[in-house]
């Protein structure tokens, strides 16, 4: 993913207007009653932050992920083989792509469907490739060295898979799910890239870019979408990203109060964050789909963004826990709420 900076001013009316619209002069939230909001009683969640911190080093254990190595293959692999071990329904999107200095690419999007039959969907998505370059690490001899991707890479499909284990075990009774691992995200232009006259934008998030344009089903339509990425780090902040907010306002404010409701406020923070040029934002300018970006992001990526401390040392079983059990409140909100 990449930091859109050509949206800094919108972003700040933006926030200045969320901030006006959830508070009075008198510092009382305007969207309540007068009277306090009870606390809902929620049970304990299923979601279990170890399994998503196995997954994750597990695709670590093959090596960076990176397309056309032995290491994507054997990830992609086990991805399947989870889901189809679960009993959803697998989609193997098989595809060459072109990377912005004309490398071929084999590429792969992997998708598990949950009641494939129903019409209600929900679409839960992330990216499980890895970085083939270290742009921002400190050592200049190591970047151009392929990363690990702990956070960046593992994080998104290890929370994913421990969600397809409670879509198979405790289910829902109204929506379908879609779960895709989207490939190829992390081969935009690298930061010392010159000579290609390419549009940076495009560079990113091929593998999505490529499903938007060749639906799994023909007229695939999902009601909204989560992107996970970024979700492990220690100390993560989530903020309302700017392209989930303009395309999926009521979403971002579902989830957000959800996490708060299960204390996990200090990691979804109700404020602007940045424009981010990420998976999400070619399947809201595709397909019309709103989506929210659930990315730890809080002025800047964190420092070990793109670097090879990108490793299973930052991963937090907290945060895992924070976003894994807030994402399957939500499903379970909205399909208990189903009409």
């Amino acid at each position: 993913m990449m930091m859109n900076r050509f949206l800094i001013l919108t972003m700040a009316v933006v926030g200045l207007v969320l901030s006006a619209s959830s508070c009075d002069k008198s510092g009382k939230n305007s969207g309540q009653s007068e009277q306090t909001k009870v606390a809902r009683e929620l049970p304990p969640s299923p979601f279990v932050a170890e399994k998503a911190y196995a997954h994750i080093a597990q695709q670590l254990a093959f090596g960076p992920r990176v397309p056309n190595t032995e290491a994507h293959r054997a990830t992609a692999n086990y991805i399947v083989g989870e889901l189809e071990q679960l009993g959803l329904e697998v989609t193997r999107q098989e595809m060459s792509l072109t990377a912005y200095d004309g490398t071929k690419l084999e590429c792969v999007n992997i998708i598990g469907s949950y009641h494939p039959e129903r019409e209600r969907r929900i679409m839960l998505f992330a990216h499980w490739d890895t970085r083939p370059f270290a742009d921002n690490d400190p050592n200049p001899m190591m970047r151009e060295v392929p990363i690990l991707g702990a956070d960046d890479g593992a994080s998104g499909p290890g929370v994913m898979l421990e969600l397809a284990r409670l879509l198979a075990t405790e289910g829902l009774e109204n929506y379908g799910v879609d779960l895709m691992f989207f490939d190829a995200e992390d081969y935009g232009l690298p930061a010392w890239e010159t000579q290609y006259q390419v549009n940076s934008e495009d560079t990113w998030a091929l593998g999505t870019q490529y499903w938007t344009k060749n639906l799994h089903k023909e007229g695939y339509k999902a009601e909204f979408g989560i992107l996970l990425d970024m979700v492990g780090a220690k100390n993560a902040i989530f903020k309302r990203e700017y392209f989930s907010q303009e395309s999926a306002g009521q979403f971002v404010t579902k989830i957000w109060e959800v996490a708060e409701e299960l204390g996990h406020g200090a990691y979804f923070q109700n404020k602007m964050g940045g424009a981010i040029t990420d998976d999400h934002f070619f399947v809201i300018r595709n397909l019309r789909i709103p989506c929210v970006d659930i990315i730890n992001y809080d002025e800047e990526f964190g420092d070990y963004w793109h670097t090879h401390n990108d490793n299973l040392d930052i991963i937090s079983k907290e945060t895992l826990q924070a976003v894994g059990e807030t994402v399957w409140q939500v499903l379970m909100d909205y399909d208990h709420n189903a009409q």
